[in-house]
């Protein structure tokens, strides 16, 4: 039983200043190896600069893509941004208003790269233009399971906003939907959520594990 009188658990996040003589390699931040590194981020990448990270995350991103409609200033997107970071997705697209709400996100979006299009033709021609497949995730009458889809390797994963789900428009531009098993009262779930379980299907079909 643990003594109610010792001292709290410091939960301070990363790693302080270098002991030792500081490492010469380029991709190390003078800074943080002065100041400490209280980033989150694994330690694999502890005290590395910015540019170091992401361009080491480039050499093993996946090649799906993620994409959420924005126009109603969705909060779920900085989750959905966060999400992929994790799962090194190749992009995140933005359809719709250019802004979106970071804070979710917990500044991975300065790791993972984030596309911006005006409308859902332009992201469905710049997908076709890229060779990849357009899914939608939504659950509609006509959608696919996902638990028993499979999906392609190359693709983009489409989101509609929190409540109503894929626009007309987006629907019309996916080659099909996939929708989510659900086993309870909700008639849906959190689009973060959602995007977190599709992610993971994706991983679990293609990644190297």
């Amino acid at each position: 039983m643990s003594d109610p009188r010792a001292d709290p658990v410091d939960l301070e996040v990363g790693v302080g200043p270098w002991e030792g003589e500081w490492p010469t390699d380029d991709h190390f931040d003078p800074e943080l190896l002065r100041e400490g590194d209280r980033r989150n981020v694994v330690d694999r990448y502890r005290y590395w600069r910015l540019e170091a990270v992401v361009a080491d995350l480039d050499q093993h991103r996946h090649p799906f893509h993620v994409a959420i409609e924005n126009w109603q200033h969705d909060f779920n997107i900085g989750s959905i941004v966060r999400t992929a970071n994790a799962f090194a997705v190749a992009e995140v697209h933005i359809v719709g208003r250019r802004r979106w709400n970071r804070r979710g996100a917990m500044v991975t979006d300065r790791y993972q790269h984030v596309r911006h299009h005006s409308t859902v033709d332009e992201l469905a021609t710049w997908a076709h233009d890229a060779g990849l497949a357009v899914i939608g995730i939504d659950n509609v009458e006509d959608s696919v399971p996902i638990e028993t889809a499979a999906l392609p390797r190359e693709c983009v994963l489409v989101f509609g906003q929190e409540g109503p789900g894929l626009s007309d428009e987006a629907r019309a531009a996916c080659e099909r939907t996939l929708s989510i098993a659900q086993f309870g009262s909700t008639r849906s779930i959190n689009a973060g959520a959602a995007a977190a379980i599709a992610m993971h299907s994706w991983i679990r079909q293609h990644a190297e594990l």
